[in-house]
């Protein structure tokens, strides 16, 4: 990645349409929550009909960075990405950037979740802790993209329990609670989620 992709630049961005770089409903949703009071009206790459790129970078920041500067460039307008997944202690961070993929072309999350209860079967005794990632990447049409990172702390619990959220919500505990993201309101999530921290910073340097 080039100095003038990642940069530490200080922009505002102005109530009206912004590109949401996913492709992901339940992202998409989460984001466009987080976004509405600040009058942004949110638009789906899907709806502005772009491409979903190819994630190759090593790191969620990495892989941010890429979808927000490919969704502006391709539209022409200010754009906001997010890569966000699950690390576990004992699987060495994994599922990690490849949270989503260990979902399958499907994006099924139940095969996602057995895998890695399987995967922790397999290490009897080990430490469940667990921490959700999201790094947010806001994208202009010149290339320049700015980062904002976030995380929250917890451990797994099986079997998954609760039908909110999405992706891995349903094992995650955060700490300090016996609830799973899966069995929370949608506001006690937003109030302490990795997406919620990423977009305080995200808030604070942008509006």
């Amino acid at each position: 990645m080039t100095d003038k992709e990642v940069r530490k630049v200080t922009r505002k961005i102005l109530p009206g349409p912004l590109i949401v770089a996913t492709h992901n409903p339940g992202k998409l949703k989460e984001i466009s929550d987080l976004l509405r009071p600040f009058g942004i009206e949110p638009v789906s790459a899907g709806a502005a009909g772009l491409i979903e790129p190819q994630e190759t970078e090593k790191t969620f920041a990495g892989n941010a960075a890429l979808k927000a500067r490919a969704a502006s460039l391709a539209s022409g307008m200010t754009s906001l990405a997010d890569d966000s997944g699950l690390e576990v202690d004992a699987l060495g961070g994994a599922p990690g950037v490849l949270s989503a993929r260990w979902a399958g072309p499907g994006k099924d999350f139940r095969h996602a979740m057995a895998r890695v209860e399987a995967e922790l079967a397999e290490r009897p005794g080990s430490d469940f802790s667990a921490r959700f990632i999201c790094a947010l990447a806001a994208g202009w049409p010149d290339g320049v993209v700015q980062i904002f990172e976030g995380a929250v702390e917890g451990h797994l619990s099986f079997p998954p329990r609760g039908d909110r959220g999405f992706g891995y919500d349903p094992i995650f505990v955060p700490r300090g609670f016996s609830q799973t993201f899966g069995e929370m309101e949608p506001q006690m999530k937003h109030a302490m989620s990795h997406r919620a921290a990423a977009f305080r910073k995200f808030v604070e340097s942008c509006f």
